[in-house]
Order: C-alpha cells, then sequence, then structure tokens
C-alpha cells in the first residue's frame, strides 16, 4: 500500500524503512541526465525521508548504497546532509560503495530508517469530510532542475507535517498522482473513484516533487496561503 516497510520492535514500536534508487542521472558521460552526484543523492534520500516521515515516524538514520565511485562518496553525503537540514533532522550515515569494478552509469540506492510508534501512524486518519490537494507538479528528469519553482520544497513539507489541518501526506511518486490518490482511498477502506486535477494525473511525479495532501475544509484558507503557487486542488467525482 505505502511504500513503508513496518517491523515490529520493542514496546509497541515499529521500525520503520523505506528506500529509494537512482540510475542513468549523475556527472558519467553514459548518464541519460546530466547531474552534480550531490544533487542526485539530495533527490534520491528526499524521497525515502518524506515516505518515512509522511506516516508518523521519527527517522533515525540513512543507509547509502554508492554504484557511482568511491570517491564520490562525500559528494553524496553532502547532498544527504543538505536534505536533512532542510528537513531539520540529524541523522548518521552508514552504506558502501562499489571500489572492484568501475560503472559506465551513475547509480545509488538509499535507505531512511527509522521508528513509530504501532497506534499512532499516519495511515487511513482521512475522514469522510476531508478534501485533496496536490502540493507543487510532478516532474521528473531534466525538468526537476529546470523547474525546481514547482517542487514542493522539504521546509513546506515539514510545515504541512505540523499543520492541525493536515490529515494524510503521500508524496507523489513515479506512478503519477492517480495512483496515490487510490492508494489513499484504499487506506480509507473506500472504494475507487475518478478524480480531477489540473495536473496530469499519470505524469511520473520523479522523486517526489509533488505531494497528495487530505485536509479538513476548515483550514484550507490557511493552506493556500502556506503553499501559494503550489497548491492544486483535486477533486473526487462520484
Amino acid at each position: 500500500m505505502r511504500d513503508v516497510l513496518f517491523l515490529p520492535f520493542a514496546d509497541g514500536m515499529e521500525l520503520a524503512v523505506a528506500a529509494d534508487g537512482s540510475a542513468a542521472v549523475g556527472d558519467k558521460p553514459a548518464d541519460a541526465v546530466s547531474a552534480p552526484v550531490d544533487v542526485v543523492a539530495y533527490f534520491a534520500v528526499r524521497v525515502a525521508l518524506m515516505e518515512l516521515l509522511s506516516v508518523g515516524a521519527e527517522a533515525k538514520a540513512v543507509v547509502l548504497q554508492n554504484f557511482i565511485a568511491d570517491d564520490r562518496w562525500e559528494a553524496l553525503c553532502r547532498g544527504i546532509r543538505r536534505a536533512c537540514r532542510e528537513l531539520g533532522i540529524d541523522l548518521p550515515i552508514t552504506g558502501s560503495s562499489e571500489s572492484n569494478f568501475p560503472t559506465v552509469q551513475s547509480a545509488l540506492g538509499v535507505t531512511a530508517i527509522g521508528l513509530v510508534s504501532a497506534g499512532r501512524k499516519r495511515i487511513g486518519v482521512t475522514p469522510d469530510a476531508a478534501k485533496f490537494a496536490v502540493i507543487g507538479r510532478p516532474l521528473v528528469g531534466p525538468a526537476v532542475l529546470a523547474h525546481s519553482q514547482w517542487v514542493a520544497p522539504l521546509s513546506l513539507f515539514v510545515e504541512l507535517l505540523a499543520s492541525p489541518y493536515i490529515y494524510e501526506l503521500i508524496p507523489v511518486g513515479s506512478k503519477g498522482i492517480y495512483y496515490e490518490w487510490t492508494q489513499l482511498l484504499t487506506a480509507n477502506g473506500r472504494q475507487w473513484r475518478s478524480c480531477a486535477c489540473p495536473l496530469p494525473l499519470f505524469a511520473s511525479g520523479g522523486p517526489a516533487t509533488s505531494v497528495l495532501v487530505s485536509y479538513d475544509p476548515a483550514g484550507e484558507s490557511k493552506i493556500k496561503r502556506q503553499t501559494g503557487h503550489l497548491f492544486f486542488p483535486l477533486f473526487a467525482e462520484q
């Protein structure tokens, strides 16, 4: 359902694990998309951490798998630390690098590990009267860097997490807005319905450049002020 694995831990707590990967994006000649490796790591860990935090978990550590080259490790960590700063957290980083064989394209994986109370997961808590919106535009590939003004900032994501008017947040991934919409409905025990939104419903959301939210209608004006030009309403259709 959600892209987070939950494992029993202790004292009513569960381990929460979220991951993301990136391939053919980086600074190697054969890469499909050219980008600094620290930026690649930033957007990859952004996805994993947003997934983790959106279900109510507290992030504890990041695991990095570097398949680019051993000498890129520090640059990759720099991108991860940037995302952590923007989220207001400080996490230890561990992992490994491919140092035996050269690769012709960039590739990396990141895993975020956290803890969440088994009874307080932020899943399936959207009431029938809720309204819905997408914050940010779904972007992928070169568009992520070329149109950064449409990327939902992590600082805004933190504000939305703390908002008393927001019920659930779902980062929009490569399967698009409509897929995340159906996941949200399923988690809340509702039948699938069609929906309408000014944004393309089936376009890839890339590295979670946008977030689907359910919210209390009483807070709509405040949420719109917070999100400004990044607010796109999503309407359920009967």
